[in-house]
């Protein structure tokens, strides 16, 4: 999915969601306008906000509008808490489960990932980034893209990652696995999920 500049974007919801953002440059930047809007005493409108918080939610997860709002129809369809259904529903896709295990450094390194068809799940080779993961689900890197350049650096990057406490992997065989539903909290996510929700729902 094109997206468009993407220190652009997160100059515009005001979130370093993509990892060219995550620089001192970009937070001294944000401070910057931070500062600028409260001398203006701009105040951002529910709608607004609420707008914001969906885009920074959407785009963190590199969804279309319409995968993103199929996702929140089928939260706010579900019996249980909605933002938890919700978080289960993005943090369930295998490019995410990929994300966390470490193999990529951004989500979008780990949609490539699993759309050239390098990683398999319980033996079979899966090349649809929202396939759905299950608890107890097996992935591992196809025998065959080991020596791919998007693994050149593996080592490093595991070093680097904070595995969840519903994903294990085991570094001496290259197995990850998903051991429970994804557990929602509010520190698991710099966006605000109720105005989300509150977005489709007014």
């Amino acid at each position: 999915m094109i997206l468009g500049p993407r220190y652009k974007i997160c100059k515009r919801l005001g979130s370093s969601i993509f990892e060219k953002c995550q620089t001192q440059s970009f937070a001294l930047s944000k401070q910057r306008s931070d500062a600028n809007k409260k001398k203006g005493r701009r105040n951002v409108s529910d709608y607004n906000r609420q707008l914001i918080e969906k885009q920074k939610l959407r785009l963190l997860y590199g969804l279309t509008e319409k995968q993103f709002s199929t996702y929140v129809e089928k939260a706010l369809e579900s019996k249980a808490n909605p933002q938890a259904t919700l978080f289960g529903f993005l943090e369930s896709r295998l490019d995410s489960v990929a994300y966390r295990m470490g193999l990529a450094s951004t989500h979008r390194m780990a949609r490539q990932m699993v759309s050239h068809g390098h990683l398999v799940v319980n033996g079979k080779r899966v090349t649809v980034p929202s396939y759905r993961v299950s608890p107890g689900d097996s992935i591992t890197i196809r025998v065959g893209s080991k020596d791919s350049g998007l693994f050149q650096t593996l080592g490093e990057k595991l070093k680097e990652a904070r595995t969840p406490s519903w994903i294990s992997f085991d570094p001496s065989v290259m197995e990850g696995k998903l051991k429970t539903t994804p557990v929602f909290s509010d520190q698991d996510t710099a966006v605000d999920i109720g105005a989300v929700f509150e977005y489709y729902t007014r």
